[in-house]
């Protein structure tokens, strides 16, 4: 028993609890956890807190991080479209897209030939087709090489999520498509960044899968806290008791009432951690 005993704090992994963009764009290695990271979720988990990441890459994409970071509780990962144990190494909750997201994906791809789509596997094997610059961008930064595919259809399910990257501008005309189609109501739509568009199955969000980590858990979100600083970071900032964003988050975070906090280069999680230390 400590004083965080009940409480649960879920963050977001890449710009929020380690800093990745320069590693995305400039091709470098990957910065290691900062140490007032480190140090502050060792002692929120040592008083009892339950500590989780909320991440919208796929498990592959992540597993090779997951050491790296001190966290006592289940993770969400492919941006909620599940819950995964990393104590056991299973999932305990899945959202999974089906045959048609496929089949419409490919009707994107043969739309917009500039793009190029991840398809995230629920195992640890993530597929691409027309793979492009941002791909590769993709691959340096979560350390996995895709497993190439011709078409969507030749990829097996089960699929967590399809990623579409290009310029934002193809990736805005592609959102725009989906809506005019109507499909929009079957999926999600949320940009993780400028040249990422995430799709996953319908109510499949970081916002809704912390609130099944916290029945899980026993927590009430009366007692839960979350970081993010990308929009699809917002489900999970507004359903939580209170949320908080690096200073490097984007405008749209900072409008959803986010707390801000320092930048995630100078250790982001330390200060919420200092701020509930205060609280409780």
């Amino acid at each position: 028993m400590g004083k965080f005993t009940g409480v649960l704090l879920a963050s977001d992994f890449d710009n929020t609890l380690i800093y990745t963009e320069e590693a995305l764009r400039a091709g470098t290695p990957v910065p290691p956890l900062p140490e007032r990271n480190r140090e502050a979720l060792t002692y929120f988990m040592a008083q009892g807190g339950r500590f989780a990441v909320s991440t919208g890459r796929a498990l592959a994409a992540f597993i090779k991080y997951a050491d790296l970071v001190p966290m006592n509780a289940p993770g969400i990962v492919c941006n909620g479209a599940a819950l995964y144990d990393f104590s056991t190494g299973e999932y305990l909750e899945t959202a999974l897209l089906d045959e048609t997201a496929l089949e419409r994906g490919q009707v994107i791809l043969d739309r917009f030939p500039a793009a190029a789509v991840e398809a995230y596997h629920i195992g640890n094997v993530i597929h691409a087709v027309h793979p492009n610059e941002y791909t590769r961008q993709h691959e340096h930064l979560t350390r996995v090489a895709v497993t190439e595919a011709p078409s969507l259809q030749a990829v097996p399910l089960p699929l967590g999520k399809l990623l579409f990257e290009s310029d934002h501008e193809t990736l805005e005309a592609i959102a725009a498509f989906l809506k005019e189609q109507g499909w929009n109501r079957d999926y999600e739509l949320i940009f993780s960044g400028r040249t990422l568009l995430e799709t996953t199955v319908k109510g499949a969000t970081k916002g809704s899968m912390i609130r099944r980590l916290a029945d899980r858990l026993g927590v009430s979100m009366d007692h839960v806290y979350c970081v993010g600083d990308e929009a699809n970071d917002i489900s999970m900032l507004t359903a939580a008791r209170e949320g908080f964003a690096p200073a490097n988050c984007i405008s749209a975070v900072r409008e959803c009432g986010a707390t801000v906090v320092c930048d995630a280069r100078e250790g982001a999680l330390a200060d919420v951690v200092e701020i509930l230390d205060r609280r409780y």
